[in-house]
């Protein structure tokens, strides 16, 4: 059962997040405030090679304040694309790759105590060289690949 929500208000709006405050009237009948990071849907790709193997992407990601190793993704930002088409996009933006298959592991959200977004989670196989015109970012980023003992740890 969802909290019955009486008042939202819109504490800040930015380019990649919208905070707002929702008021909540709790099972118990008290209230309480909630904030909300309204933000993007995503997707994120375990591309799996022909020696399974997965595809590592590190990027410096200002939050954390450092480099970190992460799965290809992106945020499903562009209107009218499939979260499909999303994931090929940024397979190929990031690591200039094509896959044959394609399947969905899981829709999942990321914070869901804060966070509106959800992200699918795609892997991909039998992998290929992609279009060097697709690696048109601009941000600085290397690839590796571990293997999934590696990868668990």
């Amino acid at each position: 059962m969802a909290y019955e929500v009486v008042r939202r208000r819109l504490e800040y709006d930015g380019a990649l997040v919208r905070v707002r405050v929702d008021t909540v009237v709790q099972p118990d009948g008290s209230r309480a405030e909630r904030e909300v990071a309204e933000h993007a849907d995503s997707v994120a790709i375990v591309a799996v090679d022909d020696r399974q193997r997965v595809l590592l992407i590190r990027q410096y990601r200002h939050p954390a304040g450092q480099y970190l190793w992460e799965l290809p993704a992106g945020l499903c930002d562009k209107p009218g694309e499939p979260p499909l088409g999303t994931a090929q996009r940024e397979l190929a933006e990031e690591a200039r790759l094509r896959a044959a298959v394609w399947r969905t592991l899981v829709d999942l959200r990321p914070s869901p105590g804060i966070s509106t977004e959800v992200c699918r989670v795609y892997q991909a196989e039998q992998l290929e060289a992609g279009s060097r015109r697709a690696a048109g970012r601009t941000r600085k980023a290397s690839s590796g690949r571990a293997g999934f003992r590696c990868a668990r740890r």
